[in-house]
C-alpha cells in the first residue's frame, strides 16, 4: 500500500504562489502515475493535473494550465505542485492521489486512483 501526506497549503492573494508537496510511503511509488485534486465547498472533487510514473508526462486541467506545475522527485518519494498567479477559484482543498496503473497514461476520474492524502487547505484572497 501507499500513504500520501500533502503539506504546504495556505492563505495567499490574489496573485501569489504556493508550492504544495506530497509524501509518499513504501518502495514502490515509482510505478504509480500521481494526481492532483482539488475540492471547494459544496462541489465535486475534480481533477487538477497528473504526472505519469517517471515524469516524462503531464496533465492539466485546462483551469490550470500555464499557471501550475505538476513535478516529482522519485528519490525522495515526492510530487509537487507549483501553484502561480493564483486566483480565488483556486481556493479548496488539494488533494494528492496515487494510481497504481503505471501504463494508463492520461486519467481524470477519482475513481482511477487508488490511494489519497488528506488534503491541504489553499485560500486565495481577493
Amino acid at each position: 500500500q501507499v500513504q500520501l501526506v500533502e503539506s504546504g497549503g495556505g492563505l495567499v492573494q490574489a496573485g501569489g504562489s504556493l508550492r504544495l508537496s506530497c509524501a509518499a510511503s513504501g518502495r514502490t511509488f515509482s510505478n504509480c502515475a500521481m494526481g492532483w485534486f482539488r475540492q471547494a465547498p459544496g462541489k465535486e472533487r475534480e481533477f487538477v493535473a497528473r504526472i505519469n510514473y517517471n515524469g516524462g508526462r503531464t496533465y492539466y486541467a485546462d483551469s490550470v494550465k500555464r499557471r501550475f506545475t505538476i513535478s516529482r522527485d522519485n528519490a525522495k518519494n515526492t510530487v509537487y505542485l507549483q501553484m502561480n498567479v493564483l486566483k480565488p477559484e483556486d481556493t479548496a482543498v488539494y488533494y494528492c492521489a496515487a494510481d497504481a496503473s503505471r501504463y494508463v497514461s492520461d486519467r481524470r476520474l477519482t475513481a482511477h486512483y487508488d490511494y489519497w492524502g488528506q488534503g491541504t487547505q489553499v485560500t486565495v484572497s481577493s
